[in-house]
């Protein structure tokens, strides 16, 4: 079957048995599932295991394994973002998707690197596995998948972001914007969200 097929197929619990028939069960694959702001990516290992990078504070605060490798909760996740760690691991197909459709391949058509053969793909990403530092701009999911997938890390995503510097005053003035909409204007999502995003991203983003 070819490399470059992208295609696309949903995961749901009630569809999840016709769901594995339908996959592409080829090592090296290059997934992504949508989230609430940027795309997730992860490499197909086979087997029905997926490995991604994804923010999380656990290991950096304790060895337990078995601990770390439970589902990511959203507390985990936004921690992990907040001390800018993160882990490459292993998980299943289904909790890789958390019920979103699934892209495959779609990015070997943007990519100008050539795909690397499908074995060393999925030895690159096994490689990875483990704690490792996180950034939005610098090395995120997508970082992680193009340097497993195509040689060279890149983030298509945050490439007009990062061509965008952020500093410290930056974030100050932003919070501080934000904390005067409050007081004027009283707490309510439309100023309290930004005034904690808006910050948060550029921080993060450091």
């Amino acid at each position: 079957m070819s490399l470059n097929r992208p295609c696309i197929v949903t995961v749901c619990d009630l569809c999840w048995h016709q769901y594995i028939g339908l996959f592409p069960e080829e090592i090296g694959d290059l997934l992504e599932v949508p989230r609430t702001i940027f795309t997730h990516f992860g490499i197909y290992l086979g087997d029905n295991k997926v490995a991604h990078l994804i923010p999380d504070i656990l290991p950096a605060v304790t060895g337990d394994q078995k601990l770390i490798s439970s589902v990511i909760t959203n507390e985990r996740l936004i921690l992990g973002c907040l001390w800018r760690r993160a882990s490459v691991r292993v998980d299943t197909l289904e909790d890789f998707a958390y019920g979103s459709s699934i892209l495959v391949n779609r990015m070997d058509v943007a990519m100008k690197s050539q795909v690397l053969p499908n074995e060393d793909v999925a030895k690159r990403a096994e490689r990875q596995i483990g704690s490792i530092p996180y950034s939005l701009l610098w090395n995120n999911c997508e970082h992680f998948v193009t340097y497993c997938r195509y040689g060279q890390a890149a983030s298509r995503q945050t490439e007009k972001v990062r061509s965008q510097k952020t500093s410290s005053p930056l974030v100050i003035l932003s919070g501080l914007l934000g904390m005067i909409s409050i007081i004027c204007f009283g707490m309510a999502p439309s100023t309290t969200l930004p005034t904690i995003l808006i910050p948060f991203t550029l921080w993060m983003a450091g």
